[in-house]
Formats: C-alpha cells, structure tokens, sequence
C-alpha cells in the first residue's frame, strides 16, 4: 500500500495550492479518503473527507469555503485545493484511506508565509 501526496511547498497568504495524494496496492475505489494535517506542537487534525464515491464530503470550519477535496477513482488519486491560503495553514499534509483499515502517506509540507 501506497500513499504519496505532493504538491505542497511555499506561498504567500492569498495564494493557493493544489495537493495530490496518488494512491496504490488497495481498492482506491472502496475507500474514503482524507486530508488531516499538523502544525508544529499542535495534533493532527482533520481538513477534509470524502466518501468513496465522492458524493459526499465534509470540511473542518477553519476551511471551508477555502478548500476543496475531490477525487479521481479512474486515477487513483484524491486532490485538495487550497484557495486563499492563511499562515495559519501552514503544516505538514497528510492523506489518508480508510474502510477497515487506515493507511497514511508521508506527508507534505505546505507553508504559507511572506
């Protein structure tokens, strides 16, 4: 199993980014999929989800309406867009799938400062 997002990196406040988590060795298809993130000395929290067939997602309030998680299952890949990037976005991503399992990938480090 394989989980490798990439796309991070540094932008100003105001600016965006596009993660991509490109996934393989399970049945993307059958899997939710998530973007959690941490902030130096803080937890992992979760930034946004999305159901296996990508009908339904959901987003913590600290982004929402700045954020978007889609999916490709032809692709095997999961996406989150960024808009109107804040410093206080800035962390280490991380993608995530899960069913009766959950699988991680490495992380990237997205920092947004000027």
């Amino acid at each position: 199993v394989q989980l490798v997002e990439s796309g991070g990196g540094l932008v100003q406040p105001g600016g965006s980014l596009r993660l991509s988590c490109a996934a393989s060795g399970f049945t993307f298809s059958s899997y939710s999929m998530s973007w959690y993130r941490q902030a130096p000395g803080k937890e992992r929290e979760l930034v946004a989800a999305i159901i296996s067939t990508g009908d339904s997602t959901n987003y913590a309030d600290s982004v929402k309406g700045r954020f978007t998680i889609s999916r490709d299952n032809a692709k095997n890949t999961v996406y989150l867009q960024m808009n109107s990037l804040k410093p206080e976005d800035t962390a280490v991503y991380y993608c995530s799938a899960k069913r009766f399992l959950v699988y991680w990938g490495q992380g990237t480090q997205v920092t947004v400062s000027s």
